[in-house]
């Protein structure tokens, strides 16, 4: 099957994300690629990575998913856009590789993170890989733009134990500007989370010249702390690891001269979000 000749040419495992992939899935017939979003049997994953302490608490696994709609400016993983640029890969293997991690991550006090790409542009397939993960007795979590929330069923938000949830900017023009798409689904799924008490982990990029405006952060502030469920903010440094993807691709970076943001700034914004009694860093 077309999943056992890519995985001969190409493994799961990376050793980072940053990693440029393509074309991998690009033998799965179309109507192989629907059947599986349809039923969530097989999913189109970038990578494993392993080791990772910043995509949830402990030490991590990280199943990075192929496919996103949104084209945010500062993307440190274009490759993953394109769902065909991913490896096709059943449950069955997906949970197989997991469980090679199984003990480690109980003793470092990890779990498994899905992020992306989005995943939950593979939301069956998300849900049946977390499913196989808690019944492993391994703690999930899932990185997400919150674009396809609604797709997620109150029972499938049991199988989340943390959903880190990525707030670009709040004014709805510099969000599009910025992303392609509107923010109202991002925070109608924060909603939702913080009514079913699901715990939240928020991510903010910090953007020189696009999302480092004091009164824009001081409202995703609000707004973040007035959920009651969001248990810290991750205040993200922009950088440019992912520039050459960008080159490689031929996909014209608009952000090619920004510079990182200063310490000063990073420290400044994460003061914003203390200041309404969330923890940030």
């Amino acid at each position: 099957m077309p999943e056992n000749q890519t995985l001969q040419q190409e493994s799961l495992a990376a050793k980072s994300p940053f990693e440029l992939r393509v074309n991998l899935g690009r033998d799965v017939p179309e109507t192989d690629v629907r059947a599986a979003l349809a039923n969530g049997d097989m999913g189109f994953l970038h990578s494993f990575t392993t080791g990772s302490t910043v995509d949830g608490p402990g030490v991590r696994v990280v199943a990075w998913t192929a496919g996103c709609q949104w084209r945010c400016s500062y993307c440190h993983n274009p490759d993953t856009w394109t769902m065909s640029n991913g490896i096709p890969v059943t449950i069955a293997k997906a949970t197989e590789e997991l469980n090679k991690y199984r003990h480690g991550l109980k003793i470092m006090s990890g779990g498994v993170t899905v992020s992306g790409g989005e995943p939950l542009m593979q939301h069956r397939f998300v849900v049946k890989f977390l499913t196989a993960a808690k019944k492993m007795g391994i703690h999930t979590a899932m990185e997400t733009n919150g674009h396809f929330g609604h797709l997620l069923t109150d029972e499938d938000l049991e199988k989340i134990d943390l959903v880190l949830l990525g707030m670009k900017t709040w004014d709805p023009e510099r969000h599009r500007r910025l992303t392609g798409m509107d923010p109202d689904r991002t925070r109608k799924l924060a909603q939702r989370l913080a009514d079913h008490k699901r715990p939240v982990w928020m991510r903010f990029v910090l953007v020189p010249g696009l999302t480092d405006d004091y009164e824009d952060i001081a409202k995703i502030a609000d707004f973040a702390a007035g959920l009651g469920n969001v248990e810290r903010v991750d205040v993200l440094p922009f950088h440019q690891l992912g520039k050459f993807k960008w080159q490689k691709l031929r996909i014209d970076y608009k952000l090619a001269d920004v510079q990182p943001p200063s310490p000063e700034s990073v420290e400044h914004a994460c003061e914003q979000f203390r200041a309404v009694g969330l923890r940030a860093y």
